[in-house]
């Protein structure tokens, strides 16, 4: 039975049927992608990038995800916010997603029943599903509780 590859493997095998370049830079950027876990911004990952190499360029970091995001290492998420936000895709499981419009706390779920409700949905259409994904948008329970009215307090003492 062959061994996965790793993904430092993956991005090197995928440049170079690109006739690209496997530069230094480029695994910088992607070891500090894969050790951000969650959803990262552009901006979160070139800090994180520039901590290990202050040249990284934004560019090279955007070139770089969209490089990440062909390969199948990435995949680019669109939260509604005008920012693109990155995870790692390489193995994982498909999911969902939970937004909170007051934090923008971001929660990750997977549901069968939901995912059997889309397809009988498809099904019923005619339609055949390649790909999709669910996003639901809302306030978390946190900043349900801070916006919440505390007790009333007395001042007279």
């Amino acid at each position: 039975m062959a061994r996965a590859l790793r993904p430092a493997e993956i991005l090197t095998s995928y440049i170079a049927t690109r006739g690209l370049k496997a530069t230094r830079q480029r695994h910088v950027i992607l070891e500090a992608f894969l050790s951000a876990r969650g959803h990262v911004s552009i901006d979160d990952l070139l800090a994180k990038v520039r901590s290990a190499d202050p040249r990284v360029s934004a560019a090279t970091v955007y070139r770089t995800m969209k490089l990440l995001t062909e390969a199948g290492l990435a995949s680019a998420q669109h939260f509604g916010d005008g920012q693109v936000r990155y995870e790692a895709a390489a193995g994982k499981a498909h999911h969902d997603h939970l937004i909170c419009t007051s934090c923008g706390q971001i929660t990750e779920f997977e549901d069968d029943r939901i995912e059997s409700l889309q397809d009988a949905a498809a099904r019923s259409h005619g339609f055949r599903v390649e790909r999709h994904k669910l996003e639901i948008y809302g306030v978390c329970r946190a900043c349900q509780r801070a916006a919440r009215p505390g007790p009333a307090r007395s001042d007279a003492n």
